[in-house]
């Protein structure tokens, strides 16, 4: 939501003295939440620091599993109400209450079988869900996605695009009315036909046809009262065309045509639009800066397809997102990622106010982020939370009419900050030269001489990058005795164009080179004993972990997989099935592949299970719609025909994660057990 705040409390702002005391236990003994944006050296220092630290107890795994009571916390338009996820007795629910308790809470489950994406307000009165599943498809399957309408005058749920066959993509919501009556949505009315353009009339759930089908265009975008304007694709893998128009009463008309090998935002805005404005040809995009590399805001012209000026480039990093007032004329806010998240502000007041917030929460407490992660239409209700890497932190309630934050819930009241580790921002050098960022996390309490390592790869693996905040993973480890290295390796997002394009084709080389090297790094400084280390990771991580201890298995001593990938080409194919664009399928391909003549299975753990000679552990969701169990399961076939040493576990009605803590827990503990009988750390 965009506006002005109201000023009123601003410079008053205060944590209620018995919050501040309860803050005050969770005071960091240092790290790098705070940090400048360059990387920190580990000095000796820090080390005997650390070393100093009482080791902490031992947490149960029942405590690092434990959800927080509210996630994805969404205050509705006018902030009386709020949307957040809870899990009952093992299950994913939506509820959604009035944030002054006065109201019964509505609280529905996500369907079987359905992760989940995102939701929106359209209105006080309506949340519009979007949910992915996996379908049958091209005698393989792929990820289709749907848009529910929750309603909570008549507690219905209902599917937008009822009566049409669809296709796979089914929530791309363009744009909603400020009442939340109708909402644009574009979908294929068939599997046979281009998106469409629809009004959907949120009560009755009746779409109706505003844009018909062009052949080619996959993506259409509305402007900031709701109208149409653009829409782009690709004739082949190799060619795409633009669409405009200035108004409703026009017809859209081809205004730029390119190729794959132009690169510059002047000929095409291709994914690049966050807004534009009703009324006029001018928007947004987020477009590489030419002197950097690097994502920053431009004002774009979409009748003549021109870049104009830079509104603002990040000191050092790519802007992550931006969004802008609500007549989309004047950049908002953006963000972006440095050493941690950064927040920009371009309207005073709320600038006024993170200052005041930030002042109120780090100038007594230390090393903390404060974050505005929900806002009401006028910005007179805000969720705030604040937390650090080795705190999971609280979320408040800020209103305008009170000087004070009002607690809304804990992440984690069973975790202490001050016995878990802080997580710290370095660099090191790969063998090609390339400088790595990565998190460093120590076990407190521990001499930093030999200690046994974990490397940590983050999923992805483009366009995801670890922040430094708060990861049970990582606290989990670190208290078991476990130094956690997280690099930020080739590929990763936020760096800019170049470190980015470096990981292209480089899923089992140069990437993983570069988490290699972080071990060598560690071991070179003394810190970690090179023959007491494991791999251990998630999606991408989880190849990862399983390429790295196949490729060298001299290095590693065992590999945990949770939802990884073990079969490149399979999971190639599903992920290009599940994208409409041909383009988005072309690049995607060329991200992993690379040369199409390279064949992937030269870097798949599936087709190389003779090189392994060290245990592995694999966890997978049966639901999971990002990376099909399948991937697991082939793989714990194989390694069994083949009399290697596994374990294989899957985790019934879970997707691409845990949405419960029992799932939660049985991650933890067979994990656990597993480091423990393979790289002990004591």
């Amino acid at each position: 939501m965009s506006g002005r705040t109201r000023r009123s409390g601003l410079t008053g702002l205060i944590v209620a003295g018995s919050l501040l005391a309860q803050l005050a236990q969770a005071q960091s003994p240092g790290g790098a939440a705070g940090a400048p944006p360059q990387a920190v050296e580990i000095t000796d220092a820090i080390l005997a620091q650390n070393a100093s630290r009482p080791v902490p107890a031992r947490i149960p795994t029942s405590v690092f599993a434990t959800p927080a009571d509210f996630r994805n916390i969404v205050l509705s338009p006018s902030g009386q109400r709020f949307a957040a996820r809870i899990t009952i007795e093992g299950k994913e629910y939506i509820r959604i209450r009035r944030l002054d308790g006065a109201d019964q809470p509505w609280t529905f489950q996500i369907p079987a079988k359905m992760d989940f994406n995102y939701y929106r307000w359209a209105g006080d009165d309506r949340l519009l869900v979007s949910v992915g599943q996996m379908v049958p498809w091209d005698d393989d399957e792929a990820r289709a996605t749907r848009l529910v309408i929750a309603d909570l005058t008549t507690h219905k749920l209902q599917v937008v695009g009822k009566g049409y066959e669809m296709g796979l993509r089914g929530d791309d919501l363009l744009w909603t009315d400020p009442e939340g009556k109708t909402a644009l949505v574009a979908f294929q009315p068939s599997i046979y036909d281009y998106p469409a353009v629809f009004s959907v009339d949120l009560a009755t759930n009746r779409a109706s046809k505003v844009v018909g089908s062009m052949p080619s265009v996959w993506n259409w975008y509305a402007d900031t009262a709701g109208v149409v304007r653009y829409g782009y694709g690709w004739v082949d893998a190799h060619h795409w065309q633009m669409v405009y128009r200035k108004d409703p009463t026009e017809r859209f008309k081809v205004v730029a045509r390119g190729t794959d090998k132009d690169d510059d935002a002047a000929k095409f805005a291709r994914d690049k639009t966050f807004t534009f404005a009703a009324g006029t040809d001018e928007g947004f995009i987020l477009d590489t800066a030419a002197d950097t590399g690097r994502s920053a805001i431009y004002r774009y012209n979409f009748a003549t397809h021109q870049r104009g000026e830079m509104v603002f480039a990040a000191p050092g990093a790519d802007v992550d997102w931006a969004s802008t007032t609500e007549d989309g004329k004047s950049v908002f806010v953006a963000t972006f990622t440095d050493s941690r998240d950064r927040v920009r502000w371009f309207d005073p007041a709320m600038a006024e106010l993170q200052a005041a917030l930030d002042k109120a929460i780090s100038g007594t407490l230390g090393d903390r982020e404060v974050w505005i992660t929900s806002r009401n239409r006028d910005n007179t209700v805000m969720v705030v939370h604040v937390m650090a890497s080795n705190d999971p932190g609280r979320y408040f309630i800020w209103q305008a009419a009170s000087p004070t934050l009002a607690p809304l819930t804990k992440r984690n009241p069973g975790l202490k900050p001050a016995d878990l580790a802080v997580s710290r921002y370095v660099h090191y050098t790969a063998r090609d030269g390339t400088v790595i960022p990565a998190y460093l996390t120590l076990p407190p309490g521990r001499p930093a001489k030999g200690l046994p390592l974990i490397i940590l790869p983050h999923g992805g693996p483009y366009f995801v990058r670890d922040h430094g905040d708060y990861d049970s993973d990582v606290q989990f480890l670190a208290n078991r005795g476990y130094v956690v290295l997280q690099p930020q390796f080739r590929g990763s997002e936020s760096y800019g164009k170049s470190f980015e394009e470096a990981g292209h084709a480089q899923w089992g080389r140069a990437m993983q080179d570069d988490l290699d090297d972080g071990m060598d790094w560690l071991v070179k400084r003394g810190i970690v004993d090179a023959k007491r280390t494991c791999l251990v990771g998630s999606s991408y991580g989880g190849y990862a972990a399983l390429w790295g201890a196949t490729r060298n298995p001299e290095r590693y001593r065992c590999a945990v997989s949770f939802a990884g990938i073990s079969d490149m080409p399979r999971s190639l194919k599903y992920q290009m099935n599940s994208m409409g664009d041909k383009q988005e399928r072309e690049e995607w391909r060329q991200q992993v592949q690379g040369d199409p003549t390279v064949d992937l299975r030269a870097f798949s753990p599936l087709f190389s299970i003779d090189r392994l000679k060290v245990p592995v552990m694999l966890l997978h969701g049966t639901d999971d719609q990002t990376v099909q169990p399948k991937q697991s399961r082939l793989y714990a076939d194989a390694l069994k025909a083949a009399g290697k040493s596994y374990e294989y576990y899957e985790i019934a009605n879970e997707g691409h994660g845990f949405s419960s803590q029992e799932s939660a827990q049985l991650w933890y503990d067979k994990l656990d057990a597993f480091l423990a009988a393979h790289n002990p750390a004591q």
